[in-house]
Parts: C-alpha cells; structure tokens; sequence
C-alpha cells in the first residue's frame, strides 16, 4: 500500500466504522487467551496493535513501508520494519501473530505463511482477515495494491499446505456485501475516503446488528480465520 493511503488509514481508523469494528473482531478473538508475545504484521498506524497492547500483550508492530512505520512510532508502538516473507524474528518465539489484510498484497502468499509458521511456538495462534470473493475485485483493489481476493477454499489452501491447521473460518459484512458489490462496480479509486458522520453512524449500526445474526457462514466482504501449527 502507498504511503498516502497508509497515512489517510491512519486518520481515519479511529472513528471509521470499518475499522472501529475490526479492531472489535480481533479484541474478541484473542478473548480468553493467556497474553504473551505477538506480532502484528502489515500494523500500518497501529490501530490492531492497540487493541492487543490493552489486552496485555507483548507486541511489535511490523510495517513494510516507512510511512506506516513512522505513523506507528509516533504513536508509542514498538515497530519492526522488515518484509513479512522474512520476519525478524527468532524461531518459535511467538504466542501470536495477526495478519489482518496483509497476505492479499503479497505476491508470494505461501512464504508469508511459512514465516509466521516458522515464528510461532507449537500451540500459537495465526489471526487472519483477507479480502474476500474474487467478483468483487474492483479499482479499490487495484488502489490499495491487493493481488488477489480469496475464498474459503484458497484461504484454507494456502494455510494447510504450509502446516497451519484452520481451527475457525468464517465471513464479516455479509449484511453489507451487496452493498459493496453495488459500489466496487462504479468505483475509481479507493475506499479509504472520509465517511460523513450519519452514513458513519448508520454503517457501524449494520455491522453491529451483524454480530448477533447468524450469517457468519454466508458470502461476506472479508473472511476471518484463526490457525495453528499443525505440529
């Protein structure tokens, strides 16, 4: 991703509705578990970050990109600058890593996954979110540099052939994906625009009412996943 757009998330995501509930998303799958040492790949300002810093967390944020990195600094988050396809990072160091719309930028999305499998302790979890539904790729896909959109069947590929078993997969705004497709058709650039305060109210409204509808297993916009060694 741009270094424009990395900044433009990072004004944006405190108060946005899509990434006020992603950061919702992680803080209850990583609910219950013993905090320890993690690391949040692609952290971009550091929002994810954040969360599992207040959940009592031990973690770096890794950035690619200077612009990230230097958005996640200032906020007084511990920063790796390096390429998630070589983590630095010891062997079998980590409790958790979480790769939220990360893997959809790599070319080589297998050696991403063969990293965090080499940075995880036996037991760790992987957190993944991926853009979802190769027919909604649009000019947004192409403005934020994604390679590619996924299914649950690439998603899953991708993590078994690289010694991760899936423990959970399922969809996020699924209420709003028609929505998206509506929109992706006539799009010219990005999404990451400022979103006026009511459609910012009415949106967070739609994907909160999702939290307790049982559609977590029809077509959405992202898919989220929760991974182990399988070793």
């Amino acid at each position: 991703m741009e270094g424009t757009e990395v900044r433009k998330l990072a004004a944006l995501e405190d108060a946005h509705w899509w990434y006020r509930e992603r950061r919702h998303l992680l803080s209850r799958m990583v609910d219950g578990l013993t905090p320890g040492r993690a690391l949040d790949i692609g952290a971009a300002g550091g929002g994810n970050t954040r969360v599992l810093q207040a959940a009592g967390w031990s973690v770096a944020a890794l950035e690619y990109g200077a612009d990230g990195a230097e958005v996640a600094a200032d906020r007084g988050l511990a920063v790796l600058r390096a390429d998630a396809t070589a983590l630095p990072v010891e062997d079998s160091s980590l409790d958790l890593v979480v790769a939220f719309d990360v893997l959809e930028h790599i070319l080589d999305d297998d050696a991403a996954v063969r990293e965090v499998l080499r940075v995880l302790r036996p037991g760790g979890r992987f957190l993944i979110a991926v853009p979802a539904d190769p027919r909604l790729w649009s000019e947004h896909d192409v403005a934020v540099d994604h390679v590619r959109r996924y299914t649950r069947t690439t998603l899953g590929d991708v993590l078994a052939r690289n010694g991760f078993e899936v423990t959970r997969m399922r969809s996020w705004n699924v209420l709003l994906r028609p929505v998206v497709a509506v929109r992706r058709k006539t799009s010219s650039g990005s999404d990451l625009d400022t979103v006026h305060p009511l459609v910012n109210l009415a949106l967070r409204a739609v994907v909160g009412v999702e939290r307790v509808l049982p559609v977590k297993a029809m077509p959405g916009v992202t898919l989220l996943a929760e991974a182990r060694p399988r070793r």
